[in-house]
């Protein structure tokens, strides 16, 4: 339950990163971040910690309590939101993608799928976010070092470099995406992939 996540806000009530439970209870104890909860109520610790968790099932127990589990906080003294960029990785592009190959629209287990370069990098095609894309290995055999014009395929949708979001900061530890942070996130934009890839 400790390294569950926490949606972290800045003052601004923006989103800037996923924490664990065990960073954002620490965060929140030091007066750094107060609770938010489904009303959008802020608490310090000493008045979250007098909130009945009886009645929430997410609770961790201390010894003389249980303490409910915050699910986003917001940080008292930061306003900024980070400058970042997604990582090109090979994940990320997973993410992009959905999981679903490019060309015929299938969602195969990840080992069965792979990355294709739309122009092939014999005919000049660069490793970049605008082309590259995730295909099942059906597919990307079939295409070979051909163009999809070439080889007579459609691309689903033209790749696009993705925005960032709070999301791609973190890890596929995360875990699930929790309904108090719906009000708080760009659904479009849900990946967290950060391997990098090496670009040309």
């Amino acid at each position: 339950m400790l390294s569950s996540s926490v949606l972290v806000l800045n003052r601004l009530y923006q989103p800037v990163h996923v924490t664990s439970v065990r960073r954002a209870l620490i965060l929140l104890y030091r007066g750094a971040a107060r609770a938010v909860d489904e009303q959008y109520q802020t608490f310090d610790f000493e008045s979250w910690a007098a909130m009945s968790a009886a009645l929430h099932e997410e609770a961790i127990r201390t010894p003389n309590k249980r303490l409910r589990i915050p699910r986003v906080i917001l940080l008292q003294a930061y306003d900024h939101l980070p400058r970042a960029k997604v990582r090109f990785s090979r994940l990320n592009i997973y993410a992009r993608d959905k999981n679903t190959c490019q060309y015929c629209g299938r969602r195969p287990s990840r080992a069965e799928l792979n990355l294709d370069h739309v122009v092939p990098r014999s005919l000049g095609g660069k490793t970049s976010w605008e082309n590259v894309v995730c295909s099942c290995v059906p597919c990307n055999l079939k295409k070979g070092g051909r163009t999809p014009e070439q080889a007579g395929m459609r691309l689903r949708v033209v790749p696009v470099r993705p925005k960032w979001t709070p999301l791609f900061r973190s890890t596929p530890r995360t875990g699930p995406l929790y309904q108090q942070w719906l009000p708080f996130l760009n659904l479009s934009d849900l990946a967290y992939w950060n391997a990098e890839l090496e670009g040309e």
